[in-house]
């Protein structure tokens, strides 16, 4: 017999779990599963941390249940490449899951096929977040000239300019440095903020 776990979430302390209780236990019971746990969670999905979750995975990670049986996808996960991630996983440890509301279900051709469609749309998602990255890149470049770490500092120049007596404005443009970086080295070597000779 197949060990099921469910899966239920909300997204507040307010909202009701009975709901998807009701409706995923009749299902269970439909098919004659093993029901041998029930993780329920109170908040928001976006939120990294849901310890129910994380509880739900380890019983799959030691090959305590066959089957995770949820409400609905946005229930479970947060994004769609956190979606085919889980499924590679769960899939791997020959665990399935089964969304009531989504009619998904994984033990099937047909859910197998969803979830390769689903691998396709996030590899989509993930080339279109980098072309967007490398257009803002471009873009930035454009406008700055410059793109990347700012460079380091030359402590020890900064000093012996302002040992030729050099302002901390003229030091500034010199080395292409910030003033108040300029400043801030001198300071530490113990250089005094004299009479206007900034």
């Amino acid at each position: 017999m197949k060990r099921v776990a469910l899966y239920l979430r909300v997204s507040s302390e307010e909202q009701k779990l009975d709901l998807q209780r009701d409706e995923l236990t009749r299902f269970v019971k439909a098919r004659d599963w093993d029901l041998i746990e029930v993780f329920e969670e109170k908040m928001t999905a976006t939120k990294g941390n849901r310890p129910e979750l994380k509880k739900l995975l380890t019983s799959a990670r030691q090959r305590k249940i066959d089957i995770i049986v949820c409400w609905k996808m946005d229930r479970f996960f947060r994004s769609l490449k956190d979606l085919v991630v889980t499924l590679q996983e769960l899939g791997e440890l020959g665990v399935e899951l089964v969304s009531l509301k989504d009619n998904l279900d994984l033990s099937t051709s047909q859910g197998k096929l969803m979830m390769h469609l689903l691998g396709a749309f996030a590899e989509f998602e993930a080339s279109l977040i980098q072309e967007r990255v490398r257009a803002g890149v471009q873009a930035y470049r454009k406008r700055h000239g410059k793109w990347g770490r700012p460079k380091s500092i030359d402590s020890e120049a900064i000093i012996q300019l302002r040992n030729q007596g050099l302002t901390y404005r003229q030091i500034s443009q010199k080395l292409s440095v910030g003033h108040g970086s300029v400043h801030s080295v001198l300071k530490k070597n113990f250089f005094k903020e004299d009479n206007g000779t900034r």
